[in-house]
């Protein structure tokens, strides 16, 4: 079967290997000319466009699955909006009616939540970030694009949400660690709630919506355990022997989650989708990604 991904990256290029090693073909949209050639090395084949150039669509091909995993690139010159509202608006007029289910990638940043409370698919949106604001205006887009399946036209093409929290893994701790090696403050409450998921088991999620997600449905993706940006950054801390961590309390963090402070549940994503973690929380999934192995015995999720 025919598989598209738009915006084959950090996430998308573990869709797609998985993708082609269950014999499928991928095709995967980016705008650079040494991407492609990358892609086209991987047994992906590139379209070269940009999901702000409508233009550049046409040559997207008619597929049963499409996986729109777009990140934001700060170096493009183009807002959140045109990137993750606009942009996905253009994919969505070219392939609507062209594949059968699309798996578009949310995130946790659509609730606004700050108290430390526990949200879930039923908790209100209300995001307070841009970011979180625009995925939510891209969620309504997708919504209306692909209305529930109804008794007149039952096989209508559908489409999944899911909404990450924080992705890490592999090659993404970077600068985190050289910052507690140069015992430099991290911006941001140490004592606040931060949601994470290893960005194997998020490419995980997305085969299993794929297998089993029920059409229209949205499913939080996080693991088993929030934490205390404190204790993982403790945990990090001791892992690549740098001091203990330091917190400017007074100062909002710059990126990412650890602006806002609430518990994700993954509960409806476990039942629905089968979703089973390799890395349940940051103790097993921080070493793996930091290339050291750790040995953390399977517990019982610490949802709501």
């Amino acid at each position: 079967m025919h598989k598209l991904i738009i915006g084959c990256g950090y996430l998308g290029r573990r869709v797609a290997a998985a993708w082609l090693q269950a014999g499928h073909s991928v095709t995967a949209l980016t705008r650079s000319e040494n991407n492609a050639a990358e892609l086209s090395r991987l047994g992906i084949t590139p379209v070269i466009g940009d999901v702000c150039d409508p233009k550049s669509l046409a040559a997207l091909p008619v597929v049963q699955s499409v996986l729109f995993a777009v990140g934001y690139d700060r170096t493009s010159g183009r807002s959140q909006h045109e990137v993750y509202v606009e942009g996905l608006r253009h994919v969505l007029e070219q392939v609507a009616g062209r594949c059968e289910r699309l798996i578009y990638i949310s995130s946790s940043s659509v609730y606004g939540q700050s108290s430390g409370e526990w949200v879930d698919e039923s908790s209100p949106c209300e995001p307070v970030q841009s970011g979180g604001q625009c995925c939510l205006a891209a969620e309504e887009l997708v919504r209306a694009t692909f209305p529930l399946p109804d008794a007149t036209a039952p096989a209508r093409p559908s489409a999944n949400i899911l909404r990450l929290s924080g992705i890490y893994g592999p090659g993404r701790l970077l600068s985190r660690v050289e910052s507690l090696r140069a015992r430099e403050p991290l911006a941001g409450r140490g004592d606040a709630w931060l949601n994470l998921v290893h960005v194997d088991d998020a490419a995980g999620a997305v085969l299993a919506c794929e297998r089993q997600g029920q059409p229209g449905e949205t499913y939080l993706i996080t693991d088993d355990r929030p934490m205390r940006r404190d204790e993982y950054y403790s945990q990090l801390a001791r892992l690549v022997a740098a001091p203990p961590p330091q917190f400017l309390d007074d100062q909002p963090a710059k990126r990412g989650s650890g602006g806002l402070n609430k518990c994700c549940s993954n509960r409806k994503a476990r039942a629905e989708l089968g979703l089973t973690l390799d890395f349940p929380s940051f103790i097993a999934g921080l070493p793996h990604a930091l290339g050291l192995t750790a040995n953390e015995p399977p517990s019982e999720p610490v949802v709501r």
